[in-house]
């Protein structure tokens, strides 16, 4: 049995050349190439193939997060400028989406470029029809604390980003924001606002692709997940222990609990590493609410180990049968929790049949997750891409994993 966290990062490295990233997305979404992995065999589509690929009455999860303009260029007293990067919500609501309606003031955990030149005072941003302010807190490791005051303040946050911030692109990208990045950085089905970065698995979806799935009789499910920057955190830990894994907001609906629990026996297939990672949170969440019925709402935690810690694990449809109990007795439809699961090879599956993803960076958690599904193989898939000119991370090609 593999511990996961004796795991060397170095062991899950592989040469990816620059001009194998996508700094661009193709002019259509859907015909991006699909690289197509099952029971061991590689072979290779066009992304509108994918309906056809999928194993008979698979349902399909989406992550249905939306990137908020999360970087903010504001102006010091001096005239110099100061980079504000928005990572979570600190005050008055530390759930996301209460985050985003907060009128006001507001303040969030952030970094800060040039910050040495940032002495004291506020610094602020003035857009149409209004001003931001911003003032340091506190610096904690790593970030710091920023209390935001804006004007007119009767706009939520939501709308005081809208209006001045700008999109968070990867910081691999290395280039500047073109104004054809605010459609094709975010999913077609983007709903919730509320991430940092594109759950970038759905950026190939288009309205043809869900109309095929539907005409395959392909189920299709939706399910939140707030991206944090913590998902480009290189891991600088030389085993996996010593890697911190980022906490997400994660919500989930009663009908989704239902629908999955509906559909054991018949593969569930995510999109997106965000969505397996959701989706194995939600099975730790119920095997938690099993052995802990009343457990407060705000204690509804996966922890980074949780998976590979917990002895007699229950049955899938028990976990299940627990989310649900525990939304009844709250008299709720929602879920609101959050996670911070590692998986990494050792882990066993408990919802997850397949995954649609894309190429990720060596050396990163996504790779070990890729990894935890299809084992050793995926250094056969990630050759095969490099072999084929397949295009690697967030504007990058596609692939099917069915182990």
């Amino acid at each position: 049995m593999i511990d996961p966290r004796k795991l060397a990062i170095k062991d899950f490295v592989y040469a990816l050349p620059d001009e194998r990233i996508a700094k661009f997305p193709l002019p259509e979404r859907d015909q991006s190439k699909l690289l197509c992995y099952r029971s061991g065999q590689v072979s290779d589509h066009t992304f509108t193939d994918l309906p056809a690929l999928l194993p008979p009455h698979t349902l399909l999860v989406f992550n249905d997060t939306k990137v908020v303009q999360a970087r903010l260029l504001l102006q010091k007293e001096t005239g110099g400028s100061v980079e504000i990067f928005c990572l979570e919500p600190v005050a008055p609501h530390r759930e996301v989406q209460l985050a985003m309606q907060q009128t006001g003031n507001a303040v969030w955990k952030c970094l800060v470029g040039n910050n040495k030149r940032w002495k004291s005072g506020p610094v602020s941003l003035y857009f149409e029809g209004g001003t931001l302010q911003a003032t340091r807190e506190a610096q904690q490791e790593g970030h710091f604390l920023i209390r935001f005051n804006w004007e007119p303040a009767e706009l939520t946050f939501a709308e005081v980003l809208e209006r001045c911030g700008r999109l968070p692109l990867p910081p691999y990208l290395n280039r500047e924001l073109t104004p054809d990045d605010h459609t094709r950085y975010q999913t077609i089905y983007a709903n919730q606002q509320g991430a940092v970065a594109a759950p970038t698995a759905g950026l190939h979806f288009t309205d043809r692709v869900l109309h095929m799935l539907q005409a395959q009789g392909i189920s299709t499910a939706y399910l939140t997940l707030h991206v944090g920057a913590g998902t480009f955190k290189p891991v600088k830990a030389e085993v996996m222990e010593a890697h911190e894994m980022h906490a997400e907001q994660l919500y989930i609906s009663k009908e989704l609990v239902l629908q999955l629990r509906q559909q054991l026996g018949n593969p569930i297939i995510p999109v997106g590493t965000t969505s397996m990672r959701s989706l194995e949170s939600l099975y730790w969440l119920g095997a938690m609410l099993l052995q802990h019925p009343e457990l407060p709402s705000q204690d509804l935690h996966v922890s980074q180990w949780q998976a590979y810690e917990t002895e007699n694990p229950p049955a899938p449809a028990e976990a299940l049968d627990a989310l649900v109990k525990y939304m009844d007795r709250q008299g709720t439809g929602f879920l609101h929790a959050s996670t911070q699961i590692i998986i990494a090879p050792g882990y066993t599956f408990r919802l997850c049949n397949g995954l649609v993803t894309n190429f990720h960076q060596p050396e990163s958690t996504l790779l070990l997750l890729v990894s935890a599904l299809i084992g050793e193989d995926w250094r056969t898939v990630y050759q095969h891409a490099l072999d084929h000119d397949y295009r690697f991370l967030s504007y990058g090609d596609s692939s099917l994993l069915l182990p």
